[in-house]
């Protein structure tokens, strides 16, 4: 286990071994969130909803239209 210590400015250093293992660079923003029972869980933000472009293919096969989608209207 990995720890690092508070500074009286409030900063602390990630240790290496944790920076390696999430790829984090000059730069990485870092998510904190306290749970109920006071357990904090830090992420690294290493993914931009930008780098999913183009993850997906269309489907092959019938195109609707959203006309098709409501037959409400």
């Amino acid at each position: 286990m990995s720890e690092s210590t508070i500074t009286a400015k409030g900063q602390t250093t990630i240790p290496a071994d944790i920076r390696a293992q999430v790829q984090a660079k000059p730069g990485t923003r870092l998510v904190w969130s306290v749970m109920p029972d006071g357990t904090i869980i830090v992420r690294a933000k290493t993914k931009s909803i930008l780098d999913l472009a183009g993850m997906l293919k269309p489907p092959k096969g019938k195109h609707v239209t959203i006309e098709e989608m409501n037959p409400w209207r």
